[in-house]
């Protein structure tokens, strides 16, 4: 008789459930007619003295013409990572606006990249099928659908994808629901959605979330200027809306009232969900473009109740808009307009006519809704590792707007019940930068948290682009809360950085990082080629690490997004969500969570599963392995 460990869970009937996974090492046990038992059921640890970045040793190098990036030359800049055939490689999926040509010198627009578990991608695009088109007679033309987001609909153990045309109805093409064939390729879903046919079916943002905690993954789509919508998943491939039945309905924008207190349409570029009280039911959030509210919608056991202002996530406090450059010039023209007494003059503005006033609606540029950020990306992460999920805004800020504008910052959980936010701000965080020309841009798109020297302590990348001297901004979390930016030589030299994406490409134990290059505003400091570059991690390879693939079981979907990790090593726990995709079109984290551990070499792993009882699973890990957790069992090396 040989057994490793004997295994008790223990719950109760008829209240939230709590699996706790007891394993008790049987190694040093013996039977009646048996022999000692030599396996604990865990491997050992393959642990070394951590890594943490420090100023002077290179974090990353550029792989990309290793990986045949550069040969493939994509040059998209809508990135998600994820293991979409499930062959425990994650795999790269990149993408711009417009649809594929794949005849002889047809131009491309969307790249499905598999990762071959060798050091390099493979084009799979058109066999997968999976922007293939519903309408079209040519089978060489492809479809629109750059914003995507990937998640298992039908419970069937491969992922299935969303695809959403984010520049409007092409009066051809709608946004479609593609089917995993579990062999590497896709099928298009039902023909039925909800979605399909409208004049707003042009998703910006794209998102799948279990919203109600059935088991069954939802679909929240924002959009520019519209009602952002929400579609309750049937399990079987088929989706209805219950946007306004869930109390999800906004307004158009008519009445300035309206838009201050959050409630009139989102201007949104990007979604996101998360869970952000700990109560286990997921918030919906709009970052909004065009110094527009963002939107935050709390889940109240289904149904949501907005807390866009209150919760602070609309807009910042800042709202001096006196600084302005075209204010002041306003003002200049116009003294006795309303409060324009005492404004000062414009700075470098001549400002001798109403011509020379560059963007200033005076009747309603002071209220409140136009003195808030141009918001592209929003990450939910525990960014300070204090058990409430953060969120970091990425923004557009031009020179001219002045301190009313919000920048690119973080926004830390006051850990409330109704969800609130603190700003501290930047130059209390560290995450600031310095502008060498005074008519500076700062074109701040996409963004990710992640720990890229597997110390335990998230750090933070800012994609910054479009504009004259604009870069990739990669800052280091070196106490909680506070960041140094690491040098490009050290760090990620990559100049109009837009999309990114930070997974373990080639499963050595550290996140690797994919960054694109936007085309816009090409006049100047931008690459030959648009190509993706890869960047390989260097400083993580000696750092201690754990991650966990989850399966979702008993309620829960399958691709457990929305499941809450916590890892505690060394006294400090750290928290993640499996995320259901965010960010401007639909970035994705891969579904795998990694955690950096410091020094340490043994944690201990609770996982909430996104069920409607939140089933607790708590169990031991060990550094240098990725497991999978079925949800119910103990975790297994993930081969």
């Amino acid at each position: 008789m040989k057994l490793g460990r004997v295994v008790l869970l223990l719950g109760c009937a008829g209240c939230s459930r709590t699996i706790q996974v007891f394993a008790f090492d049987t190694s040093s046990m013996t039977f009646p007619g048996s022999e000692p038992v030599t396996t604990s059921g865990l491997p050992e640890p393959v642990c070394t003295e951590g890594s943490r970045w420090a100023p002077g040793v290179d974090a990353f190098s550029e792989v990309t013409d290793a990986w045949g990036l550069t040969d493939i030359a994509p040059d998209g800049v809508r990135m998600s990572a994820v293991d979409y055939d499930g062959d425990g490689w994650t795999d790269l999926v990149v993408r711009k606006s417009g649809a594929d040509d794949f005849n002889e010198g047809g131009v491309r627009a969307n790249w499905l990249l598999r990762n071959t578990g060798n050091g390099s991608f493979e084009d799979v695009t058109q066999a997968s099928g999976l922007w293939a088109a519903r309408n079209g007679t040519d089978p060489a033309l492809g479809r629109d659908g750059s914003a995507l987001v990937f998640g298992d609909v039908d419970n069937d153990g491969d992922l299935d994808v969303f695809t959403g045309i984010p520049d409007g109805v092409d009066g051809v093409e709608d946004s479609e629901l593609m089917l995993n064939n579990g062999d590497g390729t896709f099928s298009l879903g039902p023909d039925t959605q909800d979605w399909r046919n409208h004049d707003d079916d042009n998703a910006y943002g794209v998102t799948f979330v279990d919203y109600d905690r059935d088991g069954e993954l939802d679909l929240w789509t924002t959009h520019y200027y519209q009602q952002d919508r929400l579609f309750r998943g049937d399990g079987a491939g088929d989706f209805e809306e219950e946007t306004y039945d869930v109390g999800l309905l906004t307004l158009d924008w008519l009445l300035v009232s309206e838009l201050n207190a959050g409630r009139a349409h989102s201007s949104a570029w990007a979604g996101a969900a998360c869970d952000l009280n700990r109560d286990g039911w997921p918030e919906l959030l709009a970052s909004s473009y065009g110094r527009a509210p963002n939107h935050l919608w709390q889940n109240d056991g289904g149904s949501f109740v907005n807390r866009s202002v209150d919760s602070g996530y609309a807009f910042d406090h800042r709202t001096d808009w006196s600084d302005n450059e075209s204010a002041r010039c306003f003002c200049k023209l116009h003294p006795d307009e309303e409060d324009c007494a005492g404004v000062p003059p414009p700075a470098l503005t001549a400002c001798n006519s109403d011509a020379d006033i560059l963007r200033w609606d005076h009747d309603y540029d002071r209220e409140p809704f136009r003195l808030g950020g141009n918001s592209g990306t929003t990450v939910c992460e525990d960014v300070d590792n204090d058990g409430w999920t953060d969120l970091l805004t990425s923004e557009i800020v031009h020179w001219d707007v002045g301190t009313s504008s919000d920048p690119s910052e973080l926004l830390f959980n006051a850990g409330t019940e109704d969800v609130t936010f603190t700003r501290p701000g930047n130059e209390v965080t560290g995450l600031v930068r310095t502008h060498t020309m005074v008519d500076w841009n700062d074109g701040d798109m996409t963004a990710g948290v992640f720990d890229f020297d597997n110390d335990g302590w998230s750090d933070v990348y800012i994609g910054s682009s479009d504009y004259l001297g604009s870069r990739g901004l990669l800052y280091h979390q070196t106490a909680p809360r506070q960041f140094v930016e690491v040098p490009l030589e050290d760090g990620i030299d990559h100049t109009r950085s837009h999309g990114v994406v930070a997974a373990d490409f080639d499963r050595d134990g550290d996140l690797d990082v994919v960054v694109g290059h936007s085309s816009a505003r090409c006049d100047y400091d931008c690459y030959d080629t648009f190509v993706v570059r890869m960047f390989e991690n260097k400083v993580g390879d000696d750092g201690n690490w754990v991650a966990l693939r989850l399966v979702g079981d008993d309620g829960s979907n399958r691709s457990a997004i929305g499941a809450r990790v916590e890892v505690t090593a060394d006294g400090v726990t750290q928290t993640r969500q499996v995320d259901g995709g965010h960010g401007i079109f639909g970035t994705q984290s891969d579904l795998v969570v990694h955690f950096g551990l410091g020094s340490a070499c043994t944690a201990t792993a609770k996982v909430t599963w996104p069920d409607a009882g939140g089933t607790e699973q708590t169990f031991d890990l060990v550094a240098g392995y990725r497991f999978v957790v079925h949800q119910g069992e103990l975790p297994e090396v993930d081969p």
